[in-house]
Parts: C-alpha cells; sequence; structure tokens
C-alpha cells in the first residue's frame, strides 16, 4: 500500500475548500459571542471514564480508545465535545447563574453513520447551563438558525421531538433495558409490525399508544393528534406543552414533528431538534442537531439544566457556495528598501500581497490576484498599484 494512502473516511482538506471552512468557523463563532456564548477549548483526548459516562452505548461504539504510556489508564479521543464541555462548566468554572459556552474542534468517529460522511468532523457547538425553562430551549433553536444564516444557507427546515413522550408511553410499564432498546429502534424504523410484536403482553393502552407513534409526524397540527390520540398524563401533557410553545415561537423555519424520532435517546432529556437544507446538488442533508441534556453533568457532581446544538462544518461547507475571493496583490520578488516597505504596508493593512519568486513569474496566481505592485519610473520610482 502507497505510504500517502489515509484510512477509510478521512480525507486532506485542500486549499479552496480549507479556506471556506475557515471563513465558516470565523463566522459561527462570531454569531455564538454576538449572543453572549464563551469560547472553551478542552483537550482531544481524556481520561475515558470522563468522556462517556452518561451519554449512552452509541457513543462508546464511535470512540477511538488507547492506552496512556503515562499512567496506564484508557483513554479515549472523543467523538463528540459535549460531554467535555458539560464537566467544564461542572468541576471548572463552577458558576452557579447561566454558562453560555461555544466550542470548534476536530472529534474522531469509529465508523461513519451515513453514507460519505467523515469520520474526523470539525465539531462546532453551543450550549447554555443552568436554566431549566422553555427560554434557553428557545434561544439555542434561534442561535442555531442565525448560525447557518450567517453561513449563507437558506431554506431550512425545523425537525422537533421530544423524547419525555415516549418515557409517558411507557411510564406504566417496567421494562428490562434490552426490550426498552428493541423498541426505541423499532419506533426510528417506523416499524409497526416489529412494535405490535415487542408489545404484545403489554397493557392494551400502551400498545396502543405505541403503535400510534410511528404516525405521529407531520406539522404542528401532529401536537393536538397526540392530545387525542395518546393515553393522556400529565408527563404527556408538559412534553406536548412544551413542543407547542417553542413551535409557536420558532421563526424563519419551515416546521415538522415527528414524535417518534428517537435519535440520541441515551443522551437527550427532552426536546431535541435536527435543522435541514439543500446541499448544492439539491439533496436534503441534516446540518445541525441538539436539544435538551439535564443528565450529562450529573456525572461531574454537579447536575446542571442544559440545553445545546452542534454541527459539522465539513458537512455545512458542502451544502453552500463558496464566496467568492478576495482580490489579492501580486508584488516582485526583491530587496529593496521601498519596495519591501509598500508590502508591509499593505499587509498591515489587511490587504493579501503575494511575492513572486524568482523564476516564477509566469506561474498561475495562487489567489485571485487583481492588482500589482508596480515601480512607476515617472513618479520618482514610488511603488504603486496598478489593476490587472
Amino acid at each position: 500500500m502507497s505510504a500517502w494512502v489515509l484510512p477509510d473516511h478521512i480525507a486532506d482538506v485542500l486549499p479552496s475548500e480549507a479556506r471556506h471552512i475557515e471563513e465558516l468557523r470565523r463566522g459561527l463563532l462570531d454569531t455564538a459571542r454576538g449572543y453572549g456564548y464563551e469560547l472553551v477549548m478542552p483537550p482531544l483526548l481524556e481520561h475515558l471514564e470522563s468522556l462517556l459516562t452518561g451519554t449512552g452505548e452509541a457513543l462508546d461504539l464511535q470512540t477511538f480508545k488507547l492506552v496512556d504510556q503515562l499512567s496506564g489508564r484508557t483513554l479515549g479521543l472523543r467523538a463528540d465535545s459535549t460531554p467535555q464541555v458539560a464537566r467544564i462548566d461542572a468541576h471548572l468554572l463552577n458558576r452557579q447563574g447561566v454558562a453560555r459556552l461555544s466550542y470548534c474542534g476536530p472529534v474522531v468517529h469509529t465508523r461513519i453513520d451515513r453514507a460519505f460522511a467523515s469520520r474526523e468532523p470539525l465539531q462546532f457547538g453551543a450550549e447554555i447551563y443552568g436554566h431549566a425553562g422553555l427560554e434557553a430551549d428557545l434561544e439555542i433553536l434561534e442561535l442555531a438558525r442565525a448560525c447557518l444564516l450567517q453561513a449563507g444557507v437558506q431554506g431550512l427546515q425545523l425537525d422537533m421531538a421530544d423524547v419525555r413522550v415516549i418515557d409517558a408511553v411507557l411510564a406504566p410499564v417496567a421494562l428490562e433495558a434490552s426490550r426498552v432498546n428493541a423498541i426505541h429502534a423499532a419506533l426510528a424504523a417506523k416499524d409497526v409490525a416489529e412494535l405490535q410484536a415487542l408489545s404484545a403482553d403489554l397493557p392494551e393502552r400502551v400498545r396502543a399508544d405505541l403503535c400510534a407513534l410511528p404516525g405521529l409526524f407531520g406539522g404542528v397540527s401532529v401536537i393536538d393528534d397526540a392530545r387525542r390520540v395518546l393515553t393522556s398524563s400529565p408527563a404527556l401533557t408538559e412534553a406536548l406543552d412544551s413542543l407547542a410553545w417553542l413551535a409557536a415561537q420558532v421563526q424563519g423555519m419551515d416546521l415538522s414533528i415527528d414524535l417518534a424520532d428517537l435519535r440520541g435517546y441515551a443522551y437527550y432529556t427532552g426536546m431535541r431538534f435536527a435543522v435541514f437544507a439543500r446541499d448544492t446538488q439539491g439533496e436534503a442533508v441534516e446540518l445541525a442537531r441538539g436539544g435538551r441534556y439535564d443528565e450529562v453533568g450529573a456525572v461531574f457532581g454537579r447536575k446542571r439544566p442544559a440545553v445545546g446544538f452542534s454541527l459539522d462544518l465539513k458537512e455545512l461547507v458542502s451544502a453552500v457556495a463558496p464566496r467568492p475571493l478576495e482580490g489579492a496583490i501580486r508584488a516582485p520578488w526583491g530587496m529593496d528598501a521601498a519596495l519591501r516597505e509598500a508590502i508591509a504596508q499593505l499587509r498591515s493593512a489587511g490587504h493579501t500581497v503575494v511575492c513572486v519568486l524568482p523564476g516564477h513569474e509566469h506561474e498561475v496566481d495562487e489567489f485571485d490576484c487583481d492588482r500589482e505592485l508596480v515601480q512607476v519610473p515617472a513618479n520618482g520610482g514610488v511603488w504603486t498599484l496598478k489593476n490587472l
């Protein structure tokens, strides 16, 4: 095998795409800062139990493990930054009030969850700790929308659910974890026949509610359908009331409800959402996902209300057209003091100045040079800009 061949689903990012990703990263971080989110930078690897406790089996399977040569303990390469940010909030910041935190960095996955995905996403996220009310849920939805709009994404589709709905449906019965997981998988696949088989010995109302959930998807009217079809309980009412309030407040995105959508069930404790849009080929892609996860900080000694979202910049870049290059300036290579001073002044003013090395005058510009620095003898040899 050639030494330059990379592992499957790992890829280099070349200059034009790297530039676009970096522009998006800066824009997203600035947008989050505009909402009052402070930037944190958690490490790429840490002790495995810190990374995985309370996050569910799915994240465990996605995490690369290795042995620390210094301590002999098992470390993990992060597959998701949220548990790390929860640790920072609970153990390091230890604030009593609201904490708004954002982050952006690579994560590593042992396998892909969809075709053509990268095993090294560049994850951006934002999270609110310390407020259990719907106001925080709505702020996260609005920030996710603002970030995607800032990136240039149009035609946003918001899909919402609440894991408390299935909790309320199963509350009357006590089931072993393996059976609950099988029910979750059948709901996610909308497999009514499998749900009927899994619930054959359950009370009639529980079985009827389970089999009704896969059909409860569509517009906002699904919430009213659920009130009518599902067995009423205080927990179900609270979950549906929360969804109804958020649905009434959301602006600028087409909205859908899917009460059987249980992706990330072990992670979330309340509302969860995903934002979709069309990529440059016209295909629908999921660009951001998030929700409420009030349990994630419990392992660190501080169970704090938490809600947030994340996205992969490498996925996001496929959904937006590249921004036009800013014009650069081409300059000759030379040791002339006036030339070097002119170049330094232009760079300090924020311009890109590309010096053409000797012997490479006829090569294609690496940047889109629309001006050239030339010396004008008639003007006393002053170096000046000339449009190309």
